[in-house]
C-alpha cells in the first residue's frame, strides 16, 4: 500500500516541522520536505524575501515527488507581505506543482475560526517586534482580535537557532505569563518553535484551545486528505481541543 504523500517547503534552517509531522503521520501518510534557503542569524524581512527568491524551482523539486498536497509550512514567510502574498504562494503552487496547497498563515486562520469564533485570542511567538507588527495586520485583517502578543526579543540576537532549540517548558511558561484572560485562544506562531510538544501542557494549564503553527498546518493538511487520525490513549486527539474540528 502507498502512503499518502506530503510535501512541504520549510526554511532551511527549520529542525521542528519535519520532527512534528513524522511523529504524528507515522503509519498514515509519508513526509518530503524541500528546503528554502534562509541565512542563519538576525530576522530579518531581507532575509525572508531571500528565502522565497527561488520558490518556484524549489515547488517543482517537491513536485518530483508525486506528493498529492503541499504545506508551505512558514508563518512569518506566508504572512509578512500581507493576505495578498499568502493566496500568490498557494496559487504558485497549484500552478506549479498541480496538487492542493496550503500555507501556515492561512491555516491557522482557519483553525482559529474554529476553536474562537469570537475572534477574541491571545497570540505568543519568538519573533522580533517588526515581525510581531506584520502578524498583527495580517490577522487582524482576517477578523481577529489580538488581546495580547507577545514575542521574544532574543530571537533579535539569536536567530533561527535560538528558535528551533528551546525546550517545550519555556514556550509552556511564556504562554503562561503572556495570556490574557478574556482570549478565547492561545496562538503560538512560528513553525520552527516547538509549540506543538507544548501543546498538552499549556491547554491543560490555561483551559482553552491551543493553536500552533504546525499543528494548524498538519491538521489542514490531513483534511485535505481526508486522513482520520487515531487520538492517541488519554488525549482528546493529535491536535489538541481542535481535533474536534
Amino acid at each position: 500500500m502507498v502512503l499518502p504523500r506530503i510535501g512541504v517547503l520549510i526554511p532551511s534552517t527549520n529542525t521542528a516541522v519535519e520532527a512534528d509531522f513524522q511523529r504524528v503521520l507515522a503509519g498514515h501518510a509519508s513526509v518530503h520536505s524541500e528546503r528554502l534557503f534562509i541565512p542563519d542569524g538576525q530576522m530579518s524581512e531581507a532575509h525572508l524575501d531571500e528565502m522565497n527568491r527561488d520558490l518556484e524551482a524549489r515547488i517543482r523539486s517537491l513536485a518530483s515527488a508525486k506528493v498529492d498536497v503541499v504545506a508551505y509550512a512558514c508563518t512569518s514567510g506566508s504572512f509578512y507581505k500581507g493576505a495578498a502574498w499568502d493566496e500568490a504562494v498557494i496559487e504558485t503552487v497549484q500552478r506549479v506543482a498541480g496538487v492542493p496547497c496550503t500555507t501556515t498563515s492561512k491555516a491557522v486562520a482557519e483553525a482559529l475560526r474554529c476553536v474562537a469564533p469570537s475572534g477574541a485570542i491571545a497570540a505568543i511567538t519568538p519573533y522580533p517586534e517588526w515581525t510581531n507588527q506584520r502578524l498583527r495586520q495580517y490577522y487582524e485583517a482576517q477578523g481577529f482580535s489580538i488581546l495580547a502578543l507577545a514575542g521574544d526579543e532574543r530571537s533579535a540576537r539569536g536567530g533561527h537557532r535560538f528558535v528551533n532549540d528551546q525546550d517545550p517548558a519555556e514556550i509552556v511558561r511564556f504562554g503562561l505569563e503572556n495570556m490574557h484572560e478574556d482570549a478565547r485562544a492561545l496562538f503560538c506562531s512560528c513553525t520552527a518553535w516547538r509549540a506543538f510538544e507544548a501543546l498538552p501542557a499549556l491547554e491543560a494549564a490555561l483551559g482553552i484551545p491551543v493553536v500552533t503553527s504546525n499543528q494548524a498546518t498538519l491538521w489542514k493538511a490531513s483534511r485535505m486528505l481526508n486522513l482520520q487520525l487515531p487520538a492517541q490513549a488519554g488525549t482528546s486527539g493529535p491536535f489538541g481541543r481542535l481535533s474536534h474540528f
